[in-house]
């Protein structure tokens, strides 16, 4: 016993909690931390730049409907020598350019129309021409509707309608980090206003042991105590103060746990300041309902909603892979408007063996005037069976988007299960917590009568220091106690806010830029 006294004195001896008289002090609410944090915490700025990622697929996604021009040219050459005498020349030349422009539209219901216009200058040395040069113009209808595998609004859309989820989803994601963030404060906040307070107390205890000590060392040279009784207050100085070290190095984790969320370990004058939190633990008791807990839950829990849209993703999915195993069968319509012009050659009484005469001269304008005049009907319609003979591939896709919709349903009702879970325990914990700090609340003013009984008991020499100091101990206890359970009453509002997905909504927070 004696040896365990005087180990306890030297480690208060050597290890003395070191308080800083002038520290810098960084003074900050609960609402202070939780702004701050949102806007300097480096999960929530990672996290951030997934909605906007998520945004632009969606823009890239909606391109395939805007339509797209085609335009090609081409320019042809061609010399040869001449293989028989109609051609009338030793060296045939061949001087072809061609040109077409094209617009193309993807339509909603799985096909497409284009709207074009080809054009070709056709000039050669050889004989026996018609017209040379040529000039040749021809604009175009064309228009193919799947009307089986292929047809349907959800399947041409299928990449914009998953890209829009998946932007539910991670805006979704990103409230869930918010709220996870928003809590993380919160715990972290009123776990330091705890280490703080309860530092307070364990010096209001170590400052009542010392007092003792003094009264006892004053008792004892005037001889109404023996000198074990010095003894003993010692010992019960060194191990509170052994106490204060260990709530000082618990305030520090919990300021460095703070400052982390807060983003203030960079170097610089804001990571050497103590906080200082300005908020204190309160205790309104207040009704609370587990049934519009829950119902609240269930409409804003962002996990809920992202599953519910991972269950529409995957619907769609499955609806894709049964339409790919029907049989294609494809409309086809195509209408066309050739024009024709060029240098009409003349011959002598139109026989091309008694020679040139002349030339009427022609002009692409008129092949083209005369191919928007849609002077010649040309049209063809017609369809196109495709039977595939092994859609083993096809099949199986459909077999995996339908175990993929069942899975997601599963996870959603695991999902609520466990959201009730979350939801049911915040209740308990409030109203457990709402009675812990009432039933320590009176057993501290208890502690505090019954040691302020002891001490007048000792005034007047009916106890001894024993008992006094097992009282002082016991309202150390007590207070923290119930510093401790208003502290776990804060928090358990705490996490039914985030439970019940009301994080954003309390503090007015919105991610207005991805509002539908």
């Amino acid at each position: 016993m004696k040896s365990s006294i005087i180990l306890v004195l030297i480690l208060a001896l050597f290890f003395k909690p070191s308080f800083p008289q002038e520290e810098k002090a960084l003074s900050l609410s609960l609402e202070d931390c939780v702004v701050k944090a949102l806007k300097d915490n480096l999960t929530v700025a990672v996290e951030v730049y997934n909605p906007d990622l998520a945004d632009a697929t969606l823009s890239k996604a909606r391109e395939f409907f805007l339509p797209r021009l085609d335009v090609s040219f081409g320019n042809e050459r061609t010399e040869n020598p001449s293989f028989w005498w109609l051609e009338q020349a030793d060296v045939v030349v061949r001087k072809y350019r061609d040109y077409s422009v094209s617009l193309v539209q993807q339509i909603p219901t799985g096909g497409n129309f284009s709207l074009g216009l080809t054009g070709y200058t056709s000039d050669t040395t050889a004989g026996f021409q018609i017209m040379n040069p040529t000039y040749g113009n021809t604009l175009s209808f064309n228009f193919i509707q799947p009307l089986l595998n292929g047809f349907g609004f959800n399947v041409s859309r299928r990449e914009i309608i998953v890209a829009r989820n998946n932007l539910d989803i991670s805006v979704n994601q990103f409230q869930t980090v918010l709220m996870d963030t928003i809590y993380s404060v919160q715990e972290a906040y009123w776990n330091l206003v705890y280490s703080i307070e309860d530092y307070k107390v364990k010096q209001q205890s170590l400052q009542l042991a010392r007092d003792l000590l003094a009264k006892n060392k004053k008792e004892v040279e005037v001889g109404k105590l023996a000198p074990i009784e010095i003894l003993n207050a010692e010992t019960t100085v060194a191990s509170r103060e052994a106490d204060i070290l260990q709530a000082e190095a618990l305030t520090r984790r919990n300021e460095d746990v703070l400052r982390d969320l807060l983003y203030l370990t960079e170097e610089g004058e804001m990571s050497t300041k103590r906080i200082v939190p300005s908020d204190k633990p309160t205790f309104i008791q207040r009704d609370i309902s587990l049934d519009e807990a829950l119902k609240e839950a269930l409409e804003k829990r962002p996990e809920l909603r992202m599953k519910k849209i991972s269950i529409e993703t995957n619907k769609l999915n499955m609806g894709v892979a049964k339409n790919q195993m029907l049989p294609g069968l494809d409309l086809q319509f195509s209408y066309w408007s050739p024009g024709l012009s060029g240098d009409r050659i003349l011959y002598q009484n139109n026989n091309p063996f008694e020679g040139v005469i002349g030339a009427e001269e022609g002009s692409p304008a008129d092949s083209l005037r005369d191919a928007f005049k849609l002077l010649y009907d040309n049209w063809t319609i017609g369809l196109t069976l495709s039977i595939p003979l092994s859609s083993f591939t096809s099949r199986a896709d459909y077999v995996r988007a339908k175990m993929e919709m069942e899975k997601s349903q599963l996870e959603l009702e695991s999902t609520e299960k466990q959201i009730f879970l979350e939801v049911k325990n915040a209740v308990r914990d409030i109203e457990t917590n709402a009675k812990r700090v009432q039933a320590y609340r009176l057993a501290r003013e208890l502690a505090e009568q019954r040691l302020d009984a002891e001490v007048k008991k000792l005034n007047v020499g009916l106890t001894t220091n024993y008992f006094v100091l097992q009282y002082q101990e016991g309202l150390a206890r007590e207070r923290s106690q119930e510093l401790r359970s208003l502290i776990d009453y804060n928090l358990a509002w705490a996490r039914l806010e985030q439970a019940v997905g009301r994080s954003l909504e309390k503090r007015n927070i919105k991610i207005s830029q991805f509002d539908k």
